[in-house]
């Protein structure tokens, strides 16, 4: 009596790749359409240090600005990093200076970074919010 043979998908057969390349797929297209927008919060205990006064000097050229310098946050201490003239990237970009808040987990630092006059339609001026962090207890000079 002869016994039909059976196949058996090895990792050399056709179809075994085939259904490797399907779920390869499968797994590209779920990386793709997954939300890309992780944050990574660093909280550090102690509240950073009062900022440093700093002497601008000349200014290099007619369309640079003057970027404050900042506390950075380092394990759980802070280190000073210096202000420097900047050129804005682009027409109409203004220095969004970092800066921190308090939360229940401790102090996190919000980066600075380039933002553009108009990209709010004027709701942040209409509410208050283009003031200078400045004014906040943890940014007296």
């Amino acid at each position: 009596m002869v016994l039909p043979m059976i196949k058996k998908a090895y990792p050399h057969t056709r179809s075994y790749k085939m259904r490797l390349n399907w779920m390869y797929g499968a797994l590209l297209a779920t990386a793709i359409v997954a939300p890309s927008s992780a944050q990574i919060s660093v909280y550090i205990g102690t509240p950073p240090p009062p900022i440093r006064y700093e002497e601008y000097g000349p200014t290099p050229g007619p369309d640079f600005i003057w970027v404050d310098g900042y506390w950075e946050p380092i394990g759980h201490h802070y280190r000073w990093v210096r202000g420097r003239w900047d050129r804005p990237p682009y027409q109409g970009a203004y220095w969004s200076h970092p800066h921190y808040d308090h939360y229940r987990e401790g102090w996190r630092m919000h980066e600075g970074h380039w933002d553009h006059e108009d990209h709010d339609n004027g709701h942040r001026r209409e509410h208050g919010h283009d003031r200078d962090h400045r004014d906040h207890d943890d940014h007296q000079r």
